[in-house]
C-alpha cells in the first residue's frame, strides 16, 4: 500500500505523539510523585505482586515501547506492548468503573490499545525506522495485525493469570 507524503506525515504524528505519551507515562513511574518505590506499592495494593518488579516492567515497558512505537521501529511488537500494557492496566484499575476515563473508567486505555493495533496494522509509514531498514517489508498487514493484537492481549492475559492476586476486598 502506497501512501502520500500527507498520510506518512498524519501516521508519523499520530504514531509518536501516541509513543511518546506512553514513554512519558513511564518517565513518570520512575521520577514523579512516589516514583518507582510510589508505583511499587500501589502495583502491591492492586494485586499485582509483586508490585516492585511490575513496577519496574511496567515503567520500563512504557519508555522502551513508547519509544520504539514513536520512531516506527518493530512497530508490531511495540504495539503489542502498548496492547499488553492496556489490558492489564484496563483490568486491574479500570473495569467496574464504566466506560468514562472522568469515573476511571476504561476509555482511555481501549482507544490506546486501539489505536497501536491500527497504526501497526497499516504500518508506521514511510518516515519510520521499519521503514528505514526494510522491516516493515517482512510482514503483511494481517500479519502485524495478530502480533499487535495477538501477542498483545496474551501477554496481558498472561502476566495476570501468572500474578494478579487482588486484594481481598476486592474479591467479594
Amino acid at each position: 500500500m502506497e501512501f502520500s507524503n500527507a498520510q506518512d506525515l498524519a501516521l508519523l504524528l499520530f504514531r509518536a505523539s501516541l509513543g511518546l505519551m506512553m514513554a512519558a507515562h513511564g518517565y513518570a513511574k520512575f521520577f514523579s510523585g512516589g516514583k518507582l518505590a510510589g508505583t511499587a506499592s500501589w502495583f502491591d495494593s492492586m494485586g499485582m505482586r509483586p508490585g516492585k518488579v511490575h513496577a519496574l516492567l511496567a515503567a520500563s515497558t512504557e519508555v522502551g515501547a513508547g519509544l520504539l512505537f514513536a520512531a516506527g521501529l518493530l512497530t508490531p511488537l511495540a504495539a503489542a506492548a502498548l496492547v499488553g500494557l492496556m489490558v492489564v492496566a484496563g483490568w486491574t484499575t479500570h473495569r467496574g468503573k464504566g466506560f468514562f476515563i472522568l469515573n476511571e473508567g476504561w476509555e482511555y486505555v481501549y482507544i490506546i490499545a486501539v489505536a497501536a493495533v491500527a497504526i501497526a496494522t497499516i504500518g508506521p509509514g514511510a518516515y519510520s525506522l521499519d521503514n528505514a531498514f526494510g522491516i516493515d517489508d517482512l510482514f503483511g498487514d494481517w500479519t502485524r495485525l495478530a502480533i499487535s493484537a495477538g501477542l498483545g492481549a496474551a501477554s496481558g492475559v498472561g502476566l495476570m493469570a501468572a500474578f494478579y492476586r487482588p486484594p481481598a476486598e476486592a474479591n467479594g
